[in-house]
């Protein structure tokens, strides 16, 4: 046979090096190894017993939760129908047809305890045994149908009730929300009787009277500026002696502090009584009436010109003229009293003074307050608590910013803060012509559109840009009307009882009324003569 030449020979293949097989051969012994040794150390480990989960163990006789899921189950047919009779009764009860209402409760009760039994026995229902309370059910489902009680029927029903129910809650809301305002409004017996035996007392009781006016004529810290000055505009006797003896109680240096006190005509009389009777730890306690400041007039000041419009009389003293569309919280006539709108006019009730503490009648003092006429106010008027936080609100919770006028001057997230307990520096006030701001502001609100309610959103206008952040804890509000932190209360300096539930009245909150009667002498004569308890 003749030989290929050299050229078309097949070539000779090349075979691995003797490394490479002994290198192959050693990772195949070395991975045996590997897996030869995890294998023994498990099979070393003891054996553990698992634990059962709780699901487990439900499942030890039947899975009501798997049945009910299945598709086929019949314990899931049952429940949705017992689910929709239930909807159907309350339809039925509502059209007046008693029976079939009857009847559907009586075969929702068989349908219920059909499951009961079953759950009991732990074994899932068969078909044999609730085939009948199935057809029924489905037989009284189908003539709830007939009878117009399909879904688009109950939706619509359902709809129409929750409607009136909402209706109901609003008309209720209403209501309530009126009578509140009118217990808070009104005088109770006891105060009035206060009021009455005091009067009686001054003008029958000469002494009386000379006592106040020596008082009033060895009274040389009434201007003097290195006293510790606090204002008071109220008609409340009770609670402005509340606030006089708590401060004084807590002070350190009660001889250092004045107490400016303005009531209107009619409580004048008593209040001098009142503060004249007692003795606060040597607080020297001045009480004038807002009728002898001559400036106060129509012609300077806009509330009392605007008192004399008609339609703002009908707004606040009829509350006829728009349907009730608008809260009665909002034509509270308390909102257009001279008391409360004196608190813009302190650089002229005091034009000697230069700085004053004003404290509303319905806070209690707990510390020392004397700090607080050395707090630093940066160049600004008014030193305040902000309420910008949690269920407080910013400037846009007070003001109408659909207003040009609102929307043009001021950030509608800018912080809010709270009268009651406020620092004053009636020297800056003077400067800036603070009381100047405030009228140009109440004078273009003739027709309520800038804002509605009270003294506050005035002076967040009056005050924008000229008021001092003071810690929280000087001031804590909320006492009136909410529940407030206990850590919070103890802390605080200020309480105050904003709201309808003053600590006086029978709405007070009943576990903060402690707080407050603390500070009342009910061992007192008058007011055990007028049955203050």
């Amino acid at each position: 046979m003749r030989r290929r030449g050299l050229d078309f020979r097949r070539p000779v293949r090349k075979r691995f090096p003797n490394v490479v097989w002994w290198t192959v051969c050693g990772i195949l012994v070395l991975v045996l190894i590997v897996v030869l040794s995890r294998g023994g150390q498990t099979e070393s480990k003891p054996t553990i017993s698992r634990k059962p989960y709780r699901r487990d163990r439900i499942m030890e006789g039947v899975t009501v939760t798997d049945e009910m899921l299945s598709s086929n189950s019949v314990t899931r047919q049952l429940t949705d129908q017992i689910s929709l009779a239930k909807a159907f009764v309350v339809i039925a009860k509502e059209s007046n047809n008693l029976q079939f209402a009857w009847e559907l409760s009586a075969q929702i009760r068989n349908s219920q305890a059909l499951l009961s039994n079953a759950a009991t026995r732990r074994t899932p229902l068969t078909v044999g045994e609730s085939e009948t309370a199935i057809r029924d059910m489905a037989l009284l489902l189908y003539q709830a149908q007939q009878l117009h009680y399909d879904s688009a029927t109950m939706l619509m029903r359902l709809r129409a009730k929750i409607q009136t129910l909402e209706e109901q809650m609003s008309s209720a809301n209403e209501k309530s929300s009126k009578y509140g305002q009118i217990a808070a409004e009104e005088v109770p017996k006891s105060l009035y009787c206060l009021g009455v035996r005091l009067t009686t007392e001054w003008f029958g009781n000469p002494n009386l009277q000379k006592k106040h006016r020596e008082r009033k004529q060895m009274d040389a810290k009434l201007k003097d500026n290195s006293m510790y000055h606090f204002c008071i505009f109220s008609d409340n006797i009770l609670a402005s002696s509340v606030v006089v003896n708590s401060t004084a109680l807590n002070s350190k240096n009660p001889d250092k502090i004045v107490f400016h006190l303005v009531t209107d005509e009619i409580n004048y009389a008593a209040m001098k009584a009142w503060f004249t009777v007692n003795s606060f730890r040597g607080v020297a306690v001045e009480v004038q009436k807002f009728e002898d400041f001559k400036w106060l007039n129509a012609s300077y000041v806009p509330v009392l010109k605007q008192l004399q419009d008609s339609e703002t009389q009908s707004y606040y003293f009829s509350g006829h003229n728009d349907d009730g569309r608008t809260p009665i919280k909002f034509r509270n006539p308390k909102y257009l009293s001279m008391l409360n709108h004196l608190r813009f006019y302190i650089p002229e009730v005091y034009p000697a003074l230069k700085k004053v503490v004003f404290l509303d009648d319905d806070i209690v003092v707990q510390k020392d307050l004397s700090g607080l006429f050395s707090i630093d106010l940066n160049g600004n008027v008014n030193g305040a608590v902000e309420t910008c936080m949690e269920t407080f609100h910013r400037y846009h919770k007070y003001l109408n910013y659909s207003h040009p006028l609102i929307r043009s001057h001021f950030d509608p997230d800018a912080c809010g803060w709270a009268f009651g307990m406020n620092v004053f520096d009636l020297v800056a006030w003077r400067k800036r012509n603070v009381t100047g701001i405030y009228h140009y502001w109440q004078e273009r609100n003739v027709d309520r559109t800038l804002w509605k309610l009270g003294t506050l959103p005035p002076g967040l206008l009056t005050f924008y840009g000229l008021t001092e952040a003071l810690d929280p804890s000087w001031h804590v509000l909320g006492l009136g009307y909410t529940n407030v932190d206990s850590q919070l209360i103890e802390k605080g300096a200020v309480l105050h009882f904003n709201g309808n539930s003053k600590p006086w009245l029978k709405i007070g909150i009943e576990k903060y009324k402690p707080l407050w009667e603390k500070y009342v002498d009910y061992s007192h004569p008058l007011l055990q003569q007028c049955n203050f308890h």
